[in-house]
């Protein structure tokens, strides 16, 4: 039995949620039988080939389950598992509980989230307390993999290496912790290179990826399909820009990407965004004040559009920052404007490549 939000959900609005991470129980569930009862368990069958696949598509993973820490973990090495899962809550907290610090520790949103679990009892609190979770029922667990929320529509490179990616963050954020001196100081040893370029076709797989994932570091929300990026790459009247990011621990993939409509005298920056993975890493602005020293070097004014989602003030904050004031209002709409008097220089800690 699936368990959804709401029993009356319309198969199109299901179609529209985005799953980002899979969080599995362990006992009767990732495997037959109770770990503190018998160490013997035995996977349940299929289960490695169904978390290499969703692995394989760029879902995280992660667990919430009721049990001894250091056991489950030393059973999950002995599985070959251990790797696949992402801040494992292995506890005897409420699985609601430990579903939002996964959420919270992944930095995506408590409705990315599937839960897989044997019983009904776990299914139903997370059910009342988090209902934005997809709630699974371990019987159903041999059908995951052609759930339409688990088959996104393009696989891109970025989506193979994502769990990489967000392992390579672990290590960055104990590093941080251990760090002794200011973030600037801190930001200055990742030796980090930014590269923005204009988008070619091979990136729109996961330009496409980012407008449907993206939601906190996101100026509009517009979603926008493989041929209508791929028109607006061909058009005269706009530019498509997409940036990656490197430090010395790893690429983290193209990690943002902006929308610029082009008219005589104006620009208007349709989309902006940033994957939340870089918040911390102080270049959120840097594609930003590229697109206002284009705007002011071809003699235009800039203006942007932003629409609140009550999750991503954090770039009203980046607009009105840099410059931008409110021009107008239609409705949620809300439309911005730069006077590009001042444009914020490049931080030192990060060396910035243009290709055009």
């Amino acid at each position: 039995m699936i368990i959804t939000e709401e029993q009356d959900v319309n198969s199109k609005e299901k179609d529209k949620k985005v799953i980002k991470c899979v969080v599995w129980d362990l006992d009767n569930t990732l495997w037959h039988g109770v770990l503190l009862e018998d160490e013997k368990v035995a996977l349940r069958e299929n289960i490695v080939n169904i978390i290499q696949t969703l692995d394989g598509r760029g879902i995280l993973q992660s667990i919430a389950s009721k049990n001894e820490s250091a056991t489950a973990i030393a059973k999950l090495e002995e599985f070959g598992l251990k790797e696949y899962f992402l801040y494992p809550q292995i506890n005897w907290n409420s699985k609601a509980s430990s579903l939002k610090e996964i959420a919270s520790l992944l930095n995506i949103g408590i409705d990315a989230i599937a839960f897989i679990d044997d019983q009904l009892f776990e299914l139903e609190e997370v059910k009342f307390s988090c209902p934005q979770i997809l709630c699974i029922n371990a019987d159903e667990i041999e059908y995951i993999v052609d759930m339409p929320v688990m088959n996104p529509r393009f696989i891109t490179e970025d989506s193979k290496l994502r769990r990489l990616t967000y392992l390579n963050d672990i290590e960055r954020n104990s590093f941080e912790k251990e760090f002794i001196g200011t973030q600037e100081e801190f930001l200055a040893t990742l030796n980090m290179t930014f590269v923005i370029s204009s988008a070619q076709e091979d990136d729109l797989q996961r330009a496409e990826e980012l407008t449907i994932r993206t939601n906190q570091l996101n100026t509009t929300g517009y979603t926008y399909s493989y041929d209508d990026l791929n028109q607006f790459r061909q058009s005269n009247k706009h530019k498509i820009l997409i940036s990656s990011l490197e430090d010395k621990y790893g690429n983290y993939g193209k990690i943002g990407l902006a929308l610029v409509e082009c008219e005589e005298v104006v620009w208007t920056l349709k989309l902006l965004l940033m994957s939340c993975r870089v918040m911390s890493r102080g270049v959120g602005t840097i594609m930003l004040n590229h697109i206002m020293k284009l705007a002011k070097s071809n003699n235009v004014r800039l203006r942007a559009e932003f629409i609140s989602n009550n999750r991503n003030r954090m770039m009203y904050i980046s607009y009105k920052f840099s410059g931008f004031q409110e021009v107008d209002k239609n409705g949620d709409l809300l439309i911005l404007e730069n006077d590009l008097r001042r444009i914020q220089p490049i931080p030192e800690y990060v060396n910035v490549k243009v290709i055009n």
